[in-house]
């Protein structure tokens, strides 16, 4: 059977994560669920503890940290977690329904189906749409992401998506312990990583929704290690041999 997890990290998400949780498991396809939770001082993590004693023992599941650690090591410790209990396919998604969970679907079809390694929810190709973001902030993301592609050479319009499935192959070869970014910038690394391993990446159009409950984690600090931190990755490939292992 094929085993099919999503990963919610998650900080003061009170408002929206037990809706995401039973959306995610109202799907036709069968998904896990694992929350990353940051010790939110607003009581997130009790939410999801009810719910899985609750209502969901066998599929949701809660990753507990002990503080704000970024979302990079957030992800780390749930792909870990995921590999470690042997997962298929390891989905990325927020909680504050920017991404629409009935799009998970079409991201697994992608990877079980189409035999990608990486499909990546895409705000910025054709059939793609941002609702609700003020103008500056598309244009940012907008223009970040071209800014990675031309300094990295990477053939993905939608460099910093954060709605993504991986194959549990790409998680494995990736060496999950020497990502170096631990902010937004991490979703960059992890498709230059997987790009430069030659796996086969698909983009899939999404509609992408501003949250409309809770608050935005985007900071000035977050922006500057992406800007300059893109131009370090892409000097660093330069002297790195990247090499699949044969099964």
């Amino acid at each position: 059977m094929v085993k099919s997890i999503v990963i919610i990290p998650t900080y003061n998400e009170k408002e929206n994560i037990s809706d995401i949780i039973e959306k995610v498991f109202s799907l036709d396809v069968p998904f896990h669920v694992l929350v990353v939770d940051d010790n939110s001082p607003d009581g997130t993590g009790q939410i999801v503890k009810d719910l899985i004693q609750n209502k969901f023992k066998d599929t949701l599941f809660l990753l507990e940290r002990e503080g704000k650690q970024g979302l990079g090591t957030a992800y780390i410790a749930g792909f870990k977690w995921c590999l470690d209990h042997q997962y298929d396919f390891i989905f990325e998604m927020d909680a504050d329904f920017s991404h629409n969970p009935e799009d998970l679907v079409r991201l697994y079809q992608a990877c079980h189906e189409d035999g990608y390694d990486l499909a990546v929810g895409s705000r910025y190709i054709s059939g793609a749409n941002v609702v609700n973001w003020p103008l500056a902030r598309v244009l940012l993301s907008y223009y970040a992401s071209r800014y990675v592609s031309i300094v990295t050479g990477m053939p993905i319009k939608d460099t910093t998506a954060g709605f993504v499935c991986y194959t549990a192959e790409v998680l494995q070869t990736l060496e999950l312990d020497k990502i170096k970014f631990k902010g937004y910038a991490f979703q960059i690394e992890m498709k230059f990583l997987t790009w430069k391993y030659d796996f086969k990446i698909k983009e899939v159009p999404i509609i992408f929704t501003d949250r409309t409950r809770g608050v935005s984690k985007m900071n000035k600090s977050i922006i500057k290690e992406a800007f300059w931190g893109v131009i370090q990755m892409k000097v660093n490939s330069l002297f790195r041999k990247f090499e699949r292992k044969s099964n």
